[in-house]
């Protein structure tokens, strides 16, 4: 996979900016650019491969639940992760509150937002700062910041994810620390990415936890294992069951315009589309990792059925 291929991929992706609008219910995104795109391919143990727009800096939104899952199941454990949420597609929007009332008692995945604030808890005293140096260590990007701007922005329009906290409190999966726990959540959304941080995560999962360079375990496999199935059945919301038909690669979108996806065992891609679907995926971003998905075979059934 060389650059000209990537500009191809980007090409074929290009169009579809137009069929999408940037999110704007968050008043600091609607200041992105929707005809932007980017991509960044980081393969194990070979050369990275970067096109278009790809060091733009975003906010990576809700691909954070990604890395909020694995560290609480690498500090807490499988158990006490998933004495929070259950393991199954939502077939709902991410804020969707419908899922997580009366009839349900717990969230139907962690990434989901209600599902992921009640991860977050469990994060709590690691902290702003813990949790923003272990971001920077699995995207091997220590320029990752909170972005300020966005952060306020989001806090000040967070109503929604305020009555998921508190609904969340009322089934025990929160305690008294509500305010703290999502304001963690939210600045979490907040930090800045480029495309180029995402595929260095996605290379990171792709090899099983092991950071390629130096040889250095930082996440265990049963860790890479369950996040990266959470990000197959769950992680385009309520769009991952086409994706999975038309990508087959475990992601995980964000509705600042970017998506990691990982192809296991061989490379992390990260791309930048802030032209969103109805459902908060980029729309160009997609269309992007199909045409790559297809053309190269890394479907993750492919290999099963040539």
């Amino acid at each position: 996979m060389d650059e000209a291929f990537l500009k191809q991929a980007l090409e074929f992706g290009q169009p579809y900016t137009e069929r999408g609008e940037v999110a704007s219910y968050i008043p600091e995104l609607s200041k992105a650019d929707g005809r932007e795109l980017g991509i960044c391919v980081r393969p194990i143990g070979g050369e990275t491969v970067r096109c278009g727009v790809w060091n733009r800096r975003f906010t990576i939104q809700s691909i954070s639940k990604v890395v909020n899952l694995a560290m609480a199941l690498e500090r807490f454990g499988f158990d006490a992760v998933f004495h929070k949420t259950k393991m199954e597609p939502s077939g709902a929007s991410f804020n969707s509150m419908s899922r997580i009332s009366d009839t349900e008692d717990i969230p139907f995945n962690p990434l989901v937002n209600s599902g992921a604030i009640a991860i977050v808890e469990l994060l709590g005293p690691v902290g702003l700062e813990g949790m923003l140096s272990a971001f920077r260590g699995l995207c091997s990007d220590p320029d990752i910041t909170m972005d300020e701007a966005v952060f306020q922005s989001e806090w000040t329009h967070s109503a929604r994810n305020r009555s998921l906290a508190y609904l969340l409190q009322s089934k025990g999966l929160i305690g008294e620390n509500v305010d703290e726990t999502l304001r963690l959540y939210t600045q979490l959304c907040s930090l800045s990415v480029t495309a180029g941080s995402l595929a260095n995560l996605g290379m990171l999962l792709a090899n099983g936890g092991v950071q390629p360079e130096t040889g250095r375990r930082l996440l265990k496999e049963e860790v890479v294992r369950t996040t990266l199935t959470m990000m197959l059945t769950c992680g385009m919301y309520d769009g991952s069951g086409e994706f999975a038909v038309r990508v087959g690669l475990p992601s995980k979108s964000g509705v600042g315009g970017g998506i990691l996806s990982v192809v296991p065992g061989e490379m992390g891609i990260g791309v930048y589309g802030p032209s969103l679907d109805s459902k908060g995926n980029s729309v160009a971003g997609q269309r992007v990792l199909e045409y790559i998905s297809r053309t190269e075979k890394l479907h993750i059934l492919d290999r099963y059925t040539r």
